[in-house]
């Protein structure tokens, strides 16, 4: 069963886009409720910010086809608490980001169920990156994991009022080195248009802390949008007049990266 594609690149940089996906299967979803089948908290279009930039530069690409709410592959596999002491959906979520259920009741996935997503789903894709970022070392010296996320800019249950625009994170500096981070940095500073944070709200999920190892040679980081600035956030289509401006920031951070 293939769950990913995976887009092998010239460059050491691998772009992960793991909450690009919106595809639920047919039999979950078939126990999930009406509005939970909308995918609604998908990283929606991610995939078309990207990947002509990663065309571009040529760096290699990553994304699963299935959705976060079949299991979140930004999670380690224990489940234990990203974010300790606040409230988040989970490895295999139960909820959405509205703190509605996903399922209907009585038929949320039991132990087992859990446990065959692992292995059909997160497993393959850690595996891919394990391999790629190992393929790149090899050929490089150095690799990259740029983790590219989306979200609604207002999420009550996750964060108080509107999140800033842009949200870097290196898992509070650990997961990549200081002069990447100044880099980006300096990205960010540069331009008046967006507003940002770094290390706030979002540090990074599990793939950045877990994979961003500098002393290796693997040096990770996490960039978390606000939807606003490139789609509508009702109804999840692409906006052709603001994309541009956002992708235009993307690539010259991801540029940042090959120095």
């Amino acid at each position: 069963m293939t769950t990913f594609t995976l887009q092998r690149g010239r460059v050491p940089l691998l772009i992960s886009l793991p909450h690009d996906g919106s595809f639920i299967p047919d039999d979950i979803a078939a126990r999930m409720r009406p509005a939970a089948r909308r995918a609604p908290d998908t990283d929606w279009h991610v995939g078309r910010l990207y990947e002509p930039l990663a065309q571009a530069l040529g760096a290699s690409v990553l994304k699963p086809m299935a959705s976060r709410y079949v299991i979140d592959l930004n999670r380690p596999v224990d489940g234990h608490a990203l974010y300790p002491g606040q409230r988040e959906t989970g490895l295999v979520p139960a909820i959405g980001f509205d703190g509605e259920p996903l399922y209907r009741d009585g038929s949320e996935p039991d132990d087992a169920e859990i446990q065959r997503r692992i292995n059909d789903y997160w497993r393959p894709y850690h595996q891919a990156i394990a391999q790629e970022l190992a393929r790149l070392c090899a050929e490089h010296g150095r690799a990259v994991l740029w983790e590219g996320h989306s979200i609604r800019s207002r999420v009550p249950m996750l964060f108080e009022g509107r999140l800033p625009d842009f949200n870097l994170g290196t898992a509070a500096g650990t997961s990549s080195s200081p002069e990447l981070q100044a880099r980006l940095q300096a990205c960010l500073e540069s331009q008046e248009r967006f507003s940002f944070a770094i290390n706030g709200r979002f540090k990074g999920g599990y793939i950045t802390r877990h994979y961003g190892t500098p002393a290796t040679g693997v040096q990770a980081v996490q960039l978390e949008l606000a939807q606003l600035n490139y789609m509508d956030e009702e109804s999840f289509a692409y906006d052709e007049a603001k994309a541009p401006a956002v992708q235009d920031l993307i690539g010259r951070m991801l540029q940042a990266c090959l120095v």
